[in-house]
Order: structure tokens, then C-alpha cells, then sequence
């Protein structure tokens, strides 16, 4: 299996437990709930994106031949 899939499928949940415990709500007008939603899906997919690719940057860079 790749190894980014792996990594993947480990920092999204965490990404996303971790989001859910800000309350960002605060700075969207209020009853705009899908706003809110598409947010955190993008918010979720970008940090995992970035965490992902710099684990598997240092994966490659550290990897012994």
C-alpha cells in the first residue's frame, strides 16, 4: 500500500478531532450552517494535505538507500 495513502488515513481523523474543537462559528454570520461545513471540509482537506506532505518529505529525505 502507499505509504501517503497510510498517512493520509491517519491525519484526517486526527485533523478533523482536532478541528472540531475550535469554535470558529463565531466568524460566520449566524444560519449560514453550510458556509460552516464547506469550511471545515476544506480547512480539513488543506492541513492534512500539508501534514501528509511534509511526513512523506521526510520520510524520502531520511529514507537510508
Amino acid at each position: 500500500m502507499n505509504i501517503k495513502i497510510i498517512l493520509y488515513l491517519i491525519t484526517i481523523p486526527i485533523t478533523l478531532w482536532t478541528l472540531l474543537s475550535l469554535n470558529i462559528e463565531n466568524f460566520f454570520k449566524k444560519g449560514h450552517i453550510n458556509q460552516i461545513k464547506v469550511f471545515y471540509i476544506l480547512l480539513l482537506f488543506s492541513i492534512s494535505y500539508l501534514v501528509v506532505n511534509f511526513f512523506y518529505d521526510f520520510y524520502i529525505v531520511t529514507k537510508i538507500y
